[in-house]
């Protein structure tokens, strides 16, 4: 059967922590990164520096009202047994966040591209977007052409507001001055594989939020080990448990 929804308002609850089989301890905190624009309510998740501006990524299958949501992103402090305290932590974003509602999310469901059946998976299978350089990011599907020179050219505002955080654990929201349009990217957990996006929904029925998994901490439900990531050469993949603190990026097959 697919992979089962999980219920991500752990991720974003502060101060919910895990431990590795190894010892290595991670605790979660939440930071925000600023609003997205979605001026006609199509979000599309996709790995920025590889797909935007392409004309590539289609946007979910579930739109939302237009409007600006406030993107952010679930931190991991990590600390192995017998570390010391330090002034440059260890950190991995463990998911990001779109907020549609602050109502809390009483199920959860995958996150489909027009033509992805559910149905269609196999044991442990997942929907998710190939990462194969180390980030991701929510827009609207009208951004696209606004970032065009984004995956041409090692250049431009994107790839700027990286570097000046020096590619730090969080949301970075980058406004194109021209149109308006926003992109909201953040560093994808371990690096580069492929990572589902789930839905919540509220009690009424109504979209409170999309979040990208990024598997660095493992569901309290069913693993002491963080997922691996599958191969970033496709759109759907496997969650294994890892046997590491950093799982190998390429374990499980993409189809």
């Amino acid at each position: 059967m697919p992979m089962p929804a999980r219920d991500c308002t752990w991720l974003f609850t502060p101060g919910s922590t895990f431990t590795y089989e190894s010892g290595t301890t991670g605790v979660l905190h939440v930071v925000e990164g600023g609003e997205l624009w979605l001026p006609t309510g199509h979000v599309v998740a996709c790995d920025p520096f590889v797909y935007l501006g392409q004309d590539d990524s289609e946007p979910f299958t579930v739109a939302v009202a237009p409007g600006r949501y406030r993107v952010d992103a679930a931190v991991a402090t990590l600390t192995r047994p017998g570390e010391p305290p330090s002034d440059t932590p260890h950190q991995r974003v463990a998911a990001a966040r779109l907020v549609i509602r602050d109502e809390p999310a009483v199920s959860w469901e995958l996150a489909l591209l027009p033509g992805q059946d559910p149905a269609a998976l196999g044991d442990d299978e997942f929907y998710g977007y190939g990462v194969d350089a180390g980030t991701g990011c929510f827009h609207d599907a009208a951004a696209d052409g606004a970032f065009a020179d984004t995956a041409e050219a090692d250049e431009g505002p994107l790839w700027d507001a990286f570097e000046d955080s020096d590619w730090a654990a969080r949301p970075h929201v980058v406004t194109d001055p021209e149109t308006g349009h926003t992109v909201a990217a953040f560093p994808s957990g371990w690096g580069d594989g492929a990572y589902p996006t789930w839905i919540g929904r509220s009690a009424s029925g109504e979209v409170t939020c999309f979040v990208t998994d990024f598997f660095v901490a493992p569901d309290p439900a069913e693993s002491t080990e963080p997922a691996e990531s599958g191969d970033s050469g496709g759109f759907t993949g496997s969650a294994d448990s890892g046997g590491s603190d950093e799982p190998a990026a390429t374990a499980p097959a993409l189809f």
